[in-house]
């Protein structure tokens, strides 16, 4: 026989190895750093240009910084912040360096999302974070998933569930609530509208007080901060359900994307939201509030059925939502919800599998022209990086074979300059920021 104190104990126990983990992962001081990059990989992986021209850029002006030599080695090491003051400084057969980013238009969002746990939805959120930042994008992630799989391989385990997806929605609900009695009170008819009252139990949490800023925690990536999830963060799906009963009118549904909205436009270039695998409160604010979405899926036939059901599910709770159209003030929001994209991308492929081949070709064919080219490979370098926590672009190639590493590597990179193609081609077509 087992109770809530006997789980509460198997939890005790799992923590004591979580802390330990996370010793062996992260730093002394239980943080997690970010390696530096060897000029080979600035120069060909990084700004994609020849060793030897970025040598001679670097000997001709001794102010550019100038990397860090190991005692073992006459390689050169740099910071993220020392490649991206030469992305900014420099031009290579006088083209800029700094990635392409439309004028005039404020961060684009993309929800990664889909029905089965495991497709590898945090995988790709974490490498497209990071090869983004690599790239000289700024990002902000927002982790929408209780398992907190992306905060953590960020490096944050002390969340509170405040700090979340849940705070921002119940802070949401609390001034939506005070909106609406505002306008209620009023009515130019002069006929009294209905107030909205919420318990003390909610108001008095006080989370209407926080900040926008408050909601954002750094990472290990100086140009990478994230909304980071926690276990506790889980009940919003319960909570929400109760806050609607409390105010049938809130359009929960767009909570995240309204505090979104009250973030400084030139904060961010790219908003990379990892959802659970399911569709629920969390679940649905992250592709309403998306621009573009990219769903990720395991080559298996599974998969792809639970893939087919994710689409015929969401597609259906956005058309209950466009309900919603009217309730609202106009300009608030668009009903119903238009995405500028929609893609689909294999992850853990084996390209010497039949099965994977076969389901590969099913995908194409269903799917024709959503599908992307470039799956993400299943390689001994992708496992070890989930191991450990970490991207194949934070793992030291001198940790393994140097093979090894470039072959995930690659894998990661031709997925990413794909879904960097149709990100800037989406993010081209969002109105102007006013």
């Amino acid at each position: 026989m087992f109770t809530h104190e006997d789980l509460s104990k198997m939890q005790a126990q799992s923590l004591k190895m979580q802390s330990w983990i996370r010793q062996q992962t992260f730093s002394p001081e239980m943080e997690k750093t970010l390696r530096r990059f060897s000029s080979w990989e600035v120069a060909e992986l990084i700004f994609r240009v020849n060793q030897s021209t970025l040598r001679g850029r670097l000997s001709a002006d001794p102010s550019l910084p100038q990397g860090h030599v190991e005692e073992d080695g006459r390689q050169r090491w740099y910071s993220l912040e020392e490649i991206n003051e030469l992305r900014r400084r420099i031009k290579i057969n006088r083209k800029s360096l700094l990635p392409k980013r439309p004028a005039g238009k404020r961060a684009l969002r993309v929800a990664i999302s889909n029905f089965k746990g495991g497709a590898g939805k945090s995988t790709v959120a974490l490498h497209f974070a990071h090869a983004a930042a690599l790239d000289g994008y700024r990002v902000l992630c927002v982790d929408f998933d209780p398992q907190a799989t992306l905060s953590h391989s960020m490096g944050l385990s002390d969340v509170t569930e405040d700090y979340t997806v849940w705070g921002i929605m119940a802070r949401d609900l609390v001034r939506e609530t005070e909106r609406m009695n505002a306008v209620a009170s009023g009515a130019e008819s002069g006929t009294a509208l209905p107030r909205r009252q919420l318990p003390d139990a909610i108001t008095g949490m006080g989370l209407q007080d926080l900040r926008v800023s408050d909601f954002v925690k750094p990472t290990s990536w100086p140009t990478i901060d994230i909304i980071p999830s926690c276990a506790n963060a889980a009940f919003v799906e319960f909570a929400s359900a109760q806050y609607r009963h409390l105010n049938p009118e809130w359009s929960f549904f767009a909570a995240v994307s309204r505090y979104l909205d009250q973030l400084p436009a030139e904060d961010y270039d790219l908003m990379i939201f990892d959802c659970p695998p399911a569709i629920g409160y969390q679940s649905m604010n992250a592709v309403f509030a998306a621009d573009m979405l990219y769903i990720p899926s395991g080559p298996g036939y599974w998969e792809y059925d639970s893939t087919t059901s994710f689409i015929g599910q969401l597609s259906e709770a956005l058309e209950d939502l466009s309900a919603f159209n009217g309730v609202v003030p106009a300009g608030t929001f668009a009903l119903p919800k238009v995405f500028q994209d929609v893609r689909f991308l294999l992850t853990r492929y084996e390209s010497g599998n039949d099965l994977h081949r076969a389901m590969r070709s099913a995908f194409m064919k269903v799917f024709e022209g959503r599908m992307t080219e470039h799956p993400i490979e299943m390689t001994r370098a992708v496992e070890q990086s989930g191991r450990f926590l970490s991207s194949i672009y934070e793992i030291d190639y001198r940790d393994m074979t140097r093979e090894t590493w470039r072959r995930a590597r690659a894998s990661f990179d031709q997925a990413y300059d794909e879904f960097k193609a149709y990100a800037v081609e989406a993010w081209e077509k969002l109105e102007d920021e006013a």
